[in-house]
């Protein structure tokens, strides 16, 4: 997904926080010099499903309902700069997003962010995030 071999990667998440919802991050870095940031994901609470409409009224692709009562959405940069891809969801009081800097040319970088919020969703979205209405947001795509 970033082409990088033997990456830095420095973070974590603590699920018990914020009334349960979760909070934490991860950033994956080339080593080197610069010390690229190529990825970073991002639990906060939040989850403000108002900004995934944004996205998706801009003309992202809906996520699929990944955890019940979820909402998202992943897009690549509208410039095509880095190959970089963006994925957000919200459920309740939680809201991950994904953000691929430096996608590897030739692949698809916003399939990759979907696939990798379809792994990690489950286990960073708590049952204590759950929404108290299922949240209504309408996707083109």
């Amino acid at each position: 997904m970033t082409g990088v071999r033997d990456p830095l990667a420095r973070g974590s998440f603590d699920l018990t926080v914020a009334d349960g919802a979760g909070a934490g991050s991860c950033a994956v870095y080339q080593r080197g010099g610069d010390r690229l940031q190529v990825l970073h994901v991002d639990l906060t609470p939040g989850g403000y499903v108002a900004e995934v409409q944004e996205q998706l009224d801009s003309g992202a692709t809906p996520l699929p309902e990944i955890v019940p009562g979820s909402v998202g959405a992943y897009f690549r940069r509208a410039s095509g700069e880095n190959n970089a891809a963006f994925a957000h969801l919200v459920r309740g009081k939680a809201e991950i997003n994904i953000a691929l800097e430096i996608g590897v040319e030739g692949r698809d970088s916003a399939g990759d962010v979907m696939a990798l919020m379809k792994l990690i969703a489950p286990k960073l979205i708590t049952d204590a995030s759950a929404p108290s209405a299922s949240p209504s947001v309408s996707g083109k795509g």
